[in-house]
């Protein structure tokens, strides 16, 4: 079991059809959103009950729930060719790479950018990586429920296998003359992120068809990289929009 806090995250967990054991608000809770979550809950069947500000003081360690949590079933992983399969045949695959993102914030950030660019499927280490935990899901604004994840051993063998799969890997660098805006996204695509401190790992970076990256314009010559990947994913976007 896992639990989503936050009045936005539990909304698109009810509303993406997660599998709820149960939704628990403080009482006394008045809100659109709490009314919606209500709505939401009584409609799909999912038991909703009301705390004491006593006993829902015992989720407040989780964070900020702004007063509701929801108590869900573990979440799902996918295979990376269940994700690939689930691809519309009219679309163009866009998967996106993690490299070992160990801030749970930072994790959050990027599934809420990648789940409104339209990204098809998240690909990221079992090891040396965030967990995803309550943190992530409200970091994310319920974009989590939304997303296919899956989780590897070695990444090599992940970015062979969409090569394989005839998906384009592409890997942000700062060592590289290639800029991200002379970048062709039109085919199928994956961008790889790395790690906040060291970036993508040498192997890693040798096993991408390519590699680009953000031109500094400022005295710092790196960002967030939960900004960075914002920056790639919305490249492909506009590029794919204006074909």
């Amino acid at each position: 079991m896992r639990i989503i806090f936050g009045r936005k995250p539990v909304l698109e967990a009810i509303n993406s059809g997660e599998k709820i054991e149960n939704i628990q608000i403080a009482y006394g809770q008045k809100n659109p959103i709490i009314d919606a979550i209500i709505v939401a809950a009584r409609k799909n069947n999912i038991k909703i009950s009301q705390l004491s500000p006593q006993k829902f003081q015992s989720y407040e360690s989780e964070g900020n729930t702004q007063g509701v949590v929801a108590i869900v079933q573990d979440f799902k992983f996918y295979e990376i060719d269940e994700i690939l399969d689930s691809i519309h045949e009219n679309e163009i695959p866009f998967l996106l790479v993690l490299d070992s993102i160990q801030d749970t914030h930072n994790l959050g950030a990027i599934f809420r950018t990648a789940e409104t660019a339209g990204v098809h499927g998240i690909i990221m280490t079992i090891n040396n990586s965030a967990p995803i935990n309550a943190t992530v899901e409200k970091t994310s604004a319920g974009a989590i429920s939304y997303l296919k994840i899956a989780k590897v051993g070695n990444l090599k063998r992940a970015i062979d296998e969409l090569k394989e799969r005839n998906i384009w890997v592409v890997g942000s660098s700062l060592n590289t003359n290639k800029n991200y805006t002379d970048y062709n996204f039109r085919f199928p695509t994956a961008i790889v992120v790395g790690n906040e401190e060291k970036g993508i790992r040498k192997l890693t970076a040798n096993s991408c068809d390519d590699l680009i990256k953000i031109e500094m314009c400022g005295k710092l010559q790196s960002l967030n990289v939960s900004v960075a990947t914002g920056i790639l994913l919305y490249e492909v976007v506009r590029q794919r929009k204006h074909k």
